[in-house]
């Protein structure tokens, strides 16, 4: 049976802090940076999807986020100029569902901008990168419920909130992208099952480990879930 995958975009496959970085000095000229945990909600108040970290680590204020959002909203197909997480990340992850027949989709809750639409601009950027007729989901809310919908096997996201919604309302196993420097991963995530890792690279590797297990005969996962119940206990 087919690994069935979801991919977050923005802080999972495409890079959105350098293009906020870019923008926000256009704006206000150059601006001190902090270290943020990975996953903080957005405080803008605009309920946009811009990743909390990448906003907080700018140190902009409530209005300059406001400001800032609003400038991301007018540019012209803004959602395609994004650099991938990691260089080439999306055609290995093309290739890698090519060989191992992945059904893969890419999942955001990306805001309208000018131009195309969220879904258009999404897909032409993963088309461009090396992901060829790329399904792609605009989702307002829940990723748990969507994942039990879709009777997904895994989602790969870089928010802990969005991993937590998968462990709860669905039997995907939520890979969560914590890097290093971010400290240490939420005790809740660890405790609801939430695999993490500390890049993209890894994510995908651990897919790979995943479905190599879910190809092995039944009587042999069974056993390899009671040898891992054992340990625990």
């Amino acid at each position: 049976m087919s690994l069935r995958v979801a991919f977050d975009m923005d802080g999972t496959v495409a890079d959105m802090y350098a293009v906020l970085r870019r923008e926000t000095e256009q704006l206000f000229g150059p601006v001190a940076t902090s270290p943020a945990a990975a996953g903080d909600a957005d405080t803008s108040g605009e309920g946009s999807p811009l990743p909390g970290p990448a906003v907080d680590e700018l140190q902009l204020t409530a209005a300059q986020q406001r400001q800032l959002w609003d400038r991301v909203k007018g540019i012209e197909n803004f959602w395609t100029s994004l650099p991938e997480a990691e260089p080439g990340i999306i055609a290995r992850i093309a290739e890698t569902a090519r060989k191992r027949r992945w059904e893969v989709l890419f999942i955001t809750t990306r805001p309208p901008s000018a131009g195309d639409t969220t879904q258009a601009q999404t897909q032409r950027w993963l088309d461009a990168n090396g992901f060829h007729l790329p399904s792609v989901f605009v989702v307002p809310r829940s990723r748990g419920k969507l994942a039990d919908a879709l009777q997904l096997d895994a989602v790969v996201d870089d928010r802990p909130e969005n991993c937590l919604d998968v462990a709860m309302d669905s039997k995907a196993t939520p890979v969560l992208i914590w890097p290093p420097t971010a400290g240490d991963a939420p005790s809740a995530a660890r405790h609801l099952g939430v695999r993490t890792v500390g890049s993209i690279s890894e994510a995908l590797a651990l897919l790979e480990r995943l479905d190599d297990e879910q190809r092995q005969p039944a009587v042999v996962r069974r056993i390899r879930r009671l040898l891992k119940r054992q340990s625990r206990d």
